[in-house]
């Protein structure tokens, strides 16, 4: 996924920013034509008002934000509607949304998991696991799993194109139809020479967590979903999360439609036909460990639970492993990357750990910040030529925690679970 502005996060940190002017605010009234479902107390309504004036700013039809604390869901609401088979559907807090590189963190846990279960070692080498040759450049057998899972790897998308979404460039170097899948890229990558030494620095790496994806396959023997839905979903009550299709057609059917201004060639057949970006312009099944969930806001909240404490899906040596420092260190910002998290500590003796995800018609962003806050914001089109910062999300809503006199103590989960 393309992480807008990314060194500003990594810099920054969820919620510890300053807020970025963004002009006048719209007026109240196009704020209150925004038509909301779900549950927002009145003690979180500075949350809400948050969400509303970003959506209104940026022309957002569809959006999702859930609030939570101390393993309580405290507020989940929807905004917007849109058309479906000639009806007019609003967004519920349970609709679901592609969350783009959100889906990381779920890739770090399963082999956190798997490790925890002695399945695999962290430290194992990928080109070993998966049957990669390294003629084409020996370095790759120093690629270890630690090193896919926390972007050091050897890979950098801004030398060589980011392979995850390159396909018409793999077809053709490989003498192949479109569409491609993950074989095709593995071996069009692996015959060519990494971008830098293993280990040596931090470069984010759609492709270093596809390949991830491989090896739980691999290692599980089950597919790359089945097996987060059944060892990480399950366990802890979250049923509706599953990979996101490709095409409008074959959306699921509480998902919302996504945005975007620009257009692309089919990569999903030879067809040539130019298509909405977010519908063909990239594979979504290619995307699946990356970026490839679709979920609601509420999932991501309720998913961010399970790193709170020892739990049925991982004990406390795989929840340090997946906020453990890599072995590049700690960044100027003071933050680094976990196993699918943005990690730095914060003033309070615990950690704030965060991602953002971004693709053509997605913008998604999930923190998990101190005295046990967490929140998720999910919309169905991201920054683009001439609209305003979609990352300002971040300050905005660790601002609004500090409108918040009283935390409410109802717990919405069991609505939405």
């Amino acid at each position: 996924m393309t992480m807008l502005t990314r060194r500003r996060l990594l810099q920054a940190g969820a919620g510890l920013v300053p807020a970025v002017a963004l002009g006048a605010r719209p007026a109240e009234a196009e704020t209150a034509a925004i038509p909301t479902t779900g549950v927002v107390p009145s003690a979180l309504a500075g949350f809400d008002s948050a969400m509303k004036t970003f959506i209104t700013e940026r022309n957002i039809s569809c959006a999702q934000l859930a609030v939570a604390k101390g393993g309580k869901i405290l507020l989940a609401r929807g905004y917007g509607a849109y058309t479906k088979a000639g009806a007019r559907v609003l967004v519920q807090p349970t609709s679901l949304f592609r969350i783009a590189s959100l889906s990381k963190s779920l890739t770090g846990a399963a082999l956190a998991r798997l490790a925890q279960d002695g399945k695999v070692s962290l430290g194992a080498k990928v080109s070993t696991l998966l049957g990669l040759s390294t003629t084409a450049d020996p370095r790759l057998a120093n690629v270890t799993l630690w090193r896919l899972l926390q972007h050091t790897g050897g890979w950098n998308r801004d030398v060589t194109p980011d392979p995850l979404w390159n396909d018409t460039n793999i077809a053709a170097a490989l003498d192949l139809s479109l569409p491609v899948g993950h074989a095709d890229i593995m071996k069009y990558v692996t015959a060519r020479k990494l971008d830098f030494d293993p280990g040596a620095k931090h470069v984010y790496s759609n492709y270093g967590y596809m390949l991830a994806g491989r090896v739980i396959e691999k290692v599980s023997g089950m597919s790359y979903e089945s097996y987060i839905r059944q060892q990480l979903l399950s366990p802890v009550g979250i049923s509706r999360m599953r990979l996101g299709r490709s095409l409008r057609s074959q959306a699921f059917s509480t998902e919302v439609p996504y945005e975007s201004k620009y257009t692309r060639k089919s990569v999903v057949d030879g067809s040539g036909a130019v298509v909405p970006f977010p519908f063909g312009g990239f594979n979504m099944p290619n995307q699946d460990a990356n970026g490839g969930w679709v979920a609601s806001a509420v999932d991501m909240v309720k998913w961010g639970f399970v790193f709170d404490a020892p739990g049925v899906v991982l004990n406390k040596t795989s929840i340090s492993r997946v906020f453990a420092k890599p072995e590049t260190g700690v960044n100027s910002g003071g933050s680094w990357y976990g196993l699918g998290w943005h990690v730095r500590n914060n003033n309070v003796g615990t950690l704030n750990t965060w991602h953002n995800g971004s693709m053509p018609g997605t913008f998604s962003f999930l923190a998990r910040v101190q005295n046990g806050v967490s929140y998720c914001a999910i919309f169905n089109r991201r920054e683009e030529e001439g609209s305003p910062d979609f990352d300002v999300i971040d300050p905005i809503l660790g601002k609004a925690i500090s409108t918040v006199k009283t935390w409410p103590t109802t717990d919405l989960t069991a609505r939405y679970f």
